[in-house]
């Protein structure tokens, strides 16, 4: 394959920035916080400097935890620290930060959320970023089975019963592999683990409570620490949240629905584009010929690399961020006008494939959930609930499927899901986009419910994934004042309060010159969650 400079090779920079036998305490993880007479030891944090350009002022430190927090005696594990820290002689405390996924890396968060703030209200808090227990730099990092995503994969959609057999033969063989590798961590790899890991970090920085700050995933992970530990929550922030009422099974076919509905959104944008995409201006035949390819790379992968499957991975990311589209757009045209599958397998490498983070990343999101509430067991109830979504919704409904199809063979059992609901805590600041895909509108709702005296703002017209610090103001106003004063805005209806979403992109030639914060942010959310 010809090899071509585009901006493509921009957005591949920005994405860099980017789930045998049980033992007898396995449920360990069960929801309740442990006595304060059982905790270890609060540990001295020795932190060094670690600073990148982009975020010079960043220090590191490692904590050691309990593998399990119920024997606080018991083997340890690693926990990798980020910090940018304060400089006002007002201070506020530590601001914990999590990107999502699970299975996200959170140590470079804490320098873009440092960064992103106004300087006045960053210089308030030490901003601490971590590496979720497995993740990145904290130790163990799981990888159950590198290169599981190597690309061609059998076509995620099984209209052949050997296509199903292949598919499940992936999901099975990935649960092993986890099970063999990882027997002794497995039960201990879920969100309430998690949880008390953050307590740990906050007893090591010598903090009575912790402000929070948490995307996608990292919305449900501080949801959860705020039930275990009310008395112990400041401020508490959650952007892009998942619906706790749903984890995971639900909340993942959910989530079929809106990603079909962004795609069509993404249809309607290129079809206003005629003039440069040259696809045609019927958003449904649009459609239609993305379909088309994607039967027609079935058949014959570009490259040996882009299948049907790996199509879907590329143009997934669009349903997260809109800041994709042009890019996605350029390769869709290029394909189906010109012949030329080179800017879509580029597409491919930059979005979607997946190296050794990735491998990490999907090994730790599969245990979270697998292990954070129950699946179904029964294969049957998948193939008719898949096939039910399809129906209505086919751009992702079998490629999630399989993504999180491992849970249906998983090696440990199941947890409870916790009941987030809480009474006891200071207002909470809750962000939503109604056009959300990953986590859909009425998840910020229910959450909003579920916390008492929570205020929820929304995002009007808005799709993209993570909201605040991307350069709407509007939102990130709310932020800065709830940061610096803890005050939040109160309204009359379902939303305390509505920002007007940015507007979409253009295509790249008017759009080169434009910020990049907001893709900055996206690459470093853990997509899924």
């Amino acid at each position: 394959m010809k090899k071509r400079a585009t901006a493509l090779c921009g957005a591949a920079a920005v994405l860099a920035g980017l789930m045998t036998a049980v033992p007898a305490d396995a449920n360990a993880g069960a929801a309740t916080a442990p006595r304060t007479s059982q905790s270890a030891p609060a540990a001295k944090l020795t932190w060094k400097k670690c600073g990148t350009e982009d975020y010079p002022t960043l220090q590191c430190a490692s904590l050691k935890v309990p593998l399990n927090h119920s024997n606080p005696h018991s083997k340890s594990i690693t926990l990798a620290l980020s910090r940018v820290p304060h400089t006002s002689k007002t201070y506020q405390g530590p601001l914990l930060v999590n990107p999502g996924g699970p299975g996200g890396s959170g140590l470079s968060l804490a320098g873009f959320v440092a960064s992103s703030l106004p300087k006045e209200v960053a210089a308030q808090y030490d901003v601490i970023g971590f590496d979720p227990r497995g993740v990145g730099a904290s130790k163990p990092a799981l990888d159950c089975k590198p290169g599981h995503f190597a690309p061609v994969r059998p076509d995620s959609v099984p209209r052949t019963r050997a296509l199903e057999k292949a598919n499940l033969a992936r999901a099975k063989a990935f649960a092993e592999a986890c099970g063999k590798k990882y027997a002794d961590v497995l039960p201990y790899i879920d969100t309430v683990s998690a949880v008390r890991d953050m307590d740990a970090i906050r007893r090591a920085l010598g903090a009575k409570k912790i402000n929070y700050f948490g995307y996608s995933y990292g919305t449900y992970l501080g949801a959860v620490y705020a039930k275990l530990y009310p008395e112990r929550v400041r401020r508490l922030v959650l952007d892009s949240i998942v619906d706790p009422t749903g984890v995971w099974y639900d909340d993942n076919i959910d989530q079929d629905y809106a990603f079909d509905t962004r795609h069509k959104a993404f249809m309607a944008w290129v079809a206003k584009y005629n003039a440069t995409y040259k696809l045609g201006t019927d958003p449904a035949k649009i459609e239609a010929k993305w379909y088309a390819m994607r039967a027609a790379l079935a058949k014959k992968p570009a490259d040996n690399t882009v299948g049907a499957s790996e199509l879907e991975d590329t143009f997934l990311p669009g349903g997260y961020y809109n800041g994709y589209w042009p890019y996605l757009a350029e390769a869709f045209a290029a394909y189906v006008n010109d012949k030329n599958d080179d800017p879509l397998v580029e597409a491919y490498q930059n979005f979607a494939a997946i190296d050794a983070a990735g491998d990490n990343g999907y090994s730790v999101y599969t245990a979270v959930e697998c292990r954070d509430a129950p699946w179904p067991r029964d294969w049957n109830q998948w193939r008719h609930d898949n096939w039910k979504v399809h129906k209505k919704a086919p751009f992702m409904a079998w490629n999630n499927a399989w993504y999180n199809a491992p849970c249906a063979f998983w090696p440990t059992d199941s947890l409870d899901p916790v009941d987030v609901s809480n009474d006891s805590l200071p207002p909470a600041l809750l962000f939503q986009a109604t056009d959300d895909a990953a986590t859909p509108y009425e998840g910020g709702v229910t959450v909003h419910h579920l916390l008492r005296g929570s205020s929820l703002v929304v995002e009007q017209g808005g799709g993209n994934h993570g909201i605040t610090l991307g350069g709407n103001t509007c939102l990130d106003k709310h932020l800065a004042t709830y940061l610096a004063t803890g005050k939040v805005p109160r309204g009359d209806g379902e939303a305390d309060a509505v920002c007007e979403t940015l507007p979409d992109p253009e295509p790249l030639s008017a759009q080169e010159a434009s910020s990049s914060r907001g893709a900055t942010l996206h690459g470093m959310l853990g997509f899924r969650g």
